[in-house]
């Protein structure tokens, strides 16, 4: 594959808000998801037909039935599948995958089935990855199905944690996969994480708190596990602009 050293930045967008800030922040490409708390999910098909509205930057859905673990069942698998001809039908410049096999190797079986329907998009794999058994291994196994690139902490925490990890995947890579350092990115540490690490990709979700503007509010009972359900939380276009410009400033 053609080695981009252009930096990018793809945000972790969990609406079509989320997308739509991304967009005006200057971020080269969104992956879309939602139930951020679960890791991300498939979002809706309205999230994903109103985000490819966006203009000038790419749109790459998450194709995850739930959140939990990354061994689906049959049923499951089918609702990926049925998610990535979705996707097809939308135009998405791509979109994002991971599945794992019981002990924790990559289901590469599965993976190419998923990614012979999503041709002619390219797929990337999430951070299934940090999941795996053997990320050296992992990685091979993902350069031979096709994976374009694949989103990754360094099997740590966070990217910084993960740095010297991440590091030795990339200079494992050499250039046949784009490694994307994420988790914990932000305006204050993403030169250093590009210095440490060599790599040109980084995925940040920039959110921010919303506080609701419900006047009325009924604090004797709840909806779900959140302790304030009268916030919410989006990416925010100033954070976006923030690290678009770290990253710039480090190229």
């Amino acid at each position: 594959m053609t080695n981009n050293n252009l930096p990018k930045l793809e945000i972790c967008a969990n609406s079509f808000a989320s997308a739509k800030a991304a967009a005006i922040g200057g971020a080269h490409r969104v992956e879309l998801c939602e139930n951020m708390a679960e890791g991300g999910t498939t979002p809706s098909y309205a999230q994903i037909k109103f985000s490819k509205s966006l203009p000038n930057i790419e749109i790459w859905p998450i194709i995850r039935p739930r959140g939990g673990d990354f061994l689906y069942s049959d049923d499951e698998f089918e609702l990926m599948k049925a998610d990535i001809q979705l996707c097809k039908e939308l135009h998405c410049d791509g979109v994002v995958i991971g599945i794992l096999t019981a002990n924790g190797s990559i289901d590469k079986k599965r993976c190419a089935e998923l990614i012979a329907l999503a041709s002619p998009m390219p797929v990337a794999f999430h951070r299934a990855f940090d999941m795996s058994n053997d990320l050296a291994k992992a990685l091979e196994d993902l350069i031979e199905l096709g994976i374009v690139r694949v989103l990754t902490s360094g099997g740590c925490p966070s990217a910084a944690l993960g740095a010297q990890q991440i590091a030795q995947l990339v200079k494992q890579a050499k250039g046949r996969i784009e490694i994307m350092p994420g988790a914990g990115v932000n305006a204050e540490n993403i030169q250093q994480l590009r210095k440490e690490t060599g790599a040109h990709n980084f995925h940040s979700s920039a959110r921010a708190k919303v506080n609701s503007q419900m006047q009325y509010r009924n604090e004797s009972t709840k909806m779900g596990s959140i302790d304030d359900e009268y916030q919410y939380e989006q990416s925010a276009p100033e954070k976006v602009k923030a690290l678009v410009e770290a990253l710039q400033s480090s190229s």
